[in-house]
């Protein structure tokens, strides 16, 4: 059982992965609040219990409650952010006045603001000094994690017990939190792997062979691990689910949103007829030049993240940017 004073959790965001962040919440035995900003999606889930528009035909926990007023979320006891990484900001502005001090506030979002270069953690810190900030990460997919197929991701905080505690919270027999204090690592290893997955999406779509894949996998690892460990963050965090599982997922399957994106890049389709009609948002598209001017900043070599976001600004073609990284001079591993 988790602490006493972690019975009500407040989730910001009724996409997907908040919708299912929402539901394991209900099955650790919490009562829930959900904040949507579309109305369609508070409706949903208030009278047919369902997410028909980011997670159709899933049932959720009837005692999950749906609001379009952050305010409802005041009494919550910890809360999960779960808005897309260029909105965070402005979510958690307006959710700032409303948040008590030390409030635990786990952020769930994936990305690089762009313009600023900045971590959530920084995002949060900015906007809610007063919270408690915590990170989780991990490979997780949310219609998986709404039907409580197994999943284990880090969950990242400052080492002072709030890991554990957090955990305890959110744990269900089917979702496993592990412990970390490294929350740059959590993060960076969220943030460039979805960068990575449109370029795997991307070798797939152009028909370029499992060994293509592979080694993309590989060398994208050493960029984002490079880039963690250039922020402050550790080699060894972002060796686990946060970074490597994560991307191993995210790399792997259709179901990635990011990945998906770089699928229709690759049979050749344009940036806006990959995206035309998606409802979700593929965080790697946004994050990609954020995270090529923060390597850059930090004078951190990232060939590959710098090669998606050219693909994704139209400075490169896909078989231009493909050439590139294969004609990169021979040098050691």
């Amino acid at each position: 059982m988790s602490r006493p004073g972690l019975n009500r959790a407040g989730v910001i965001g009724g996409g997907a992965w908040g919708t299912a962040l929402a539901q394991v919440c209900a099955r650790a035995g919490r009562e829930v609040i959900l904040w949507a900003r579309e109305p369609e999606v508070v409706e949903s889930i208030n009278t047919a219990h369902e997410n028909r528009v980011f997670l159709a035909g899933l049932p959720l926990d009837p005692l999950i409650r749906a609001t379009a007023d952050l305010a409802d979320l005041a009494g919550s006891d910890l809360v999960l952010a779960v808005a897309p990484a260029q909105h965070l900001r402005a979510t958690l502005g307006a959710f700032a006045a409303h948040a008590k001090a030390g409030l635990p506030i786990l952020l769930c979002s994936k990305g690089v603001e762009q313009g600023t270069l900045k971590l959530m953690t920084e995002v949060l810190g900015e906007t809610i000094p007063q919270a408690a900030p915590a990170v989780l990460s991990g490979p997780s997919f949310a219609g998986e994690v709404a039907r409580g197929l197994p999943t284990a991701v880090t969950l990242a905080c400052p080492a002072d017990g709030c890991a554990e505690d957090l955990a305890e919270a959110i744990a269900t027999p089917t979702f496993r939190p592990y412990f970390a204090t490294d929350m740059i690592g959590a993060e960076a290893g969220g943030a460039v792997k979805n960068v990575l997955a449109i370029a795997c999406g991307i070798v797939e779509g152009r028909g370029l062979g499992r060994s293509a894949h592979a080694a993309l996998i590989t060398r994208g690892f050493a960029e984002l691990t490079r880039l963690a460990v250039a922020l402050g963050g550790q080699a060894e965090t972002v060796a686990g689910l946060c970074g490597l599982g994560d991307l191993v997922l995210t790399c792997s399957s259709p179901q990635s949103r990011n990945m998906s994106v770089g699928l229709a890049l690759g049979r050749g389709q344009t940036l806006d007829e990959a995206l035309s009609g998606k409802l979700s948002v593929a965080e790697g598209v946004a994050s990609a030049p954020a995270v090529r001017d923060l390597a850059r900043k930090l004078g951190v070599e990232t060939p590959i993240c710098e090669a998606v976001a050219a693909i994704l600004a139209g400075q490169a073609g896909v078989d231009d940017a493909i050439r590139g990284l294969l004609s990169r001079p021979l040098r050691e591993e």
